[in-house]
Order: C-alpha cells, then sequence, then structure tokens
C-alpha cells in the first residue's frame, strides 16, 4: 500500500469551518456523579449521511469469518456498553452505530482512501439496538491510527425520543493521544470519559464476542 499523507490541517479545517472541533460536553466522569452527558464529538467527514454511502450490510458485526477464522485484518475487539440517561437509568431501542477506518487506514466510505486499497472483509460502519438494560454489542477491530488521527472508534446514538449524541471513543495511553488535535484539547476527565476500557477477550460473554482478541467497554450518557 503506497503510504498516504498526513490530512490533519485538513481535518481542522473542515471542522472549524463546520463550527464542530471543540464541541464538547460534560465529562462521563462527572456524570456519574452528578447527571452530567457524556462528551460529545464531531461526526467527522465519513459519517455515511446517505445510504449510498453505507456498506451493502450495516450490522452490528463489522468482521467477515469463517466459524473462529477471522479473515479481517486486524485485531478482533468485542465491543460493548450501555447507553444511559442522566438519572443511570437505561436508554433501550436506541440505535447506535459505529464507523472506523480498517487496518490499513481506509474508512470505507466514498471520500476515505483509495478503493483498491481497502480491506474488501471490513465492513466498516454498523448499527445495532439497544436492549432492555440499555446495552449494545458490536464485533469490530482495534482501531488504528488515520493519517492525522490517533486511533479512535465513531459513534452515534439516537434515541426513540429523538435525542442524539455523536462522540468518538480512544484506546488508553496510546501516543497519538497526546497531539491528537481532537482529544488533546479535552480536560483529563473527559478524556477519561471517552477512553475505552480494555480487557480480554471474552468469547462466552455474547456471541459477537466470538473470535475476538479484546474486549472494550464504554458507558454512553445522554441528555
Amino acid at each position: 500500500m503506497n503510504e498516504r499523507r498526513n490530512n490533519r490541517s485538513t481535518m481542522e479545517r473542515r471542522l472549524f469551518v463546520a463550527g464542530l472541533a471543540g464541541a464538547v460536553a460534560l465529562p462521563l466522569a462527572h456524570a456519574r456523579s452528578t447527571g452530567g452527558v457524556t462528551p460529545a464529538q464531531t461526526l467527522g467527514p465519513f459519517y455515511p449521511r446517505r445510504a449510498s454511502e453505507r456498506p451493502r450490510e450495516t450490522d452490528a458485526d463489522l468482521l467477515k469469518a469463517d466459524g473462529d477464522r477471522v479473515r479481517t485484518q486486524g485485531i478482533p475487539l468485542y465491543l460493548t456498553g450501555r447507553v444511559l440517561d442522566r438519572r443511570g437509568s437505561p436508554v433501550p431501542n436506541a440505535a447506535v452505530e459505529i464507523w472506523q477506518c480498517d487496518a490499513f487506514a481506509v474508512y470505507h466510505h466514498p471520500d476515505g482512501g483509495a478503493e483498491s486499497q481497502r480491506d474488501p472483509d471490513f465492513q466498516g460502519y454498523g448499527v445495532a439496538s439497544t436492549d432492555a438494560a440499555g446495552a449494545f454489542h458490536f464485533r469490530t477491530i482495534r482501531p488504528v491510527p488515520y493519517p492525522g488521527r490517533t486511533p479512535h472508534i465513531h459513534v452515534r446514538v439516537q434515541a426513540a425520543d429523538g435525542r442524539v449524541l455523536a462522540t468518538q471513543l480512544y484506546l488508553p495511553d496510546d501516543p497519538g493521544n497526546r497531539t491528537d488535535f481532537l482529544f488533546a484539547r479535552l480536560s483529563a476527565d473527559e478524556q477519561a470519559a471517552l477512553t475505552l476500557r480494555l480487557g480480554p477477550a471474552t468469547p462466552e460473554a455474547h456471541p459477537l464476542a466470538r473470535a475476538t482478541r479484546q474486549t472494550a467497554r464504554a458507558d454512553l450518557v445522554i441528555a
């Protein structure tokens, strides 16, 4: 694969023009005690707003596998968590969308990179609905750096009553976090709120945890 240029300056301009670069709310760490909400962050330029920008399959399993042999490049990851309201009550029937670049740092979006460089076995985008406990589940890959960005997974939540949260989830202690133009401007509490809690694979936890190598958890509090 040809090395692609760092697009940090381009992305910063896009976010500034959109008025989204600094869009953050109260930190989750604070929210757990006082009823605040998860910090919001930009959708970014590769959110598939139109059906034509989405993959043919949009389910919660972003990987391709033959039994326990995963064909998708990257580290298979079981991503789970809950959607909660300010009171800590679960939010059922919320639509949770995730999208991220593949192991080759290509988004599966018309503007996300050369199609010839994509991992054809990675879906790139998926949707899940929260259950009665507010829980969501995905099978994806551990995020990798994108030119100009630290590893991250985009998330958008839309509750059944219309409430919306868009944010990004990050890896703990990744060296790119220190210089990432979105992550670095957050407070320590806000950074903690958007940092995934990583653990060992738990194949017995859920069908989508099968054939994964790590588990990542995040709770999302919506206003």
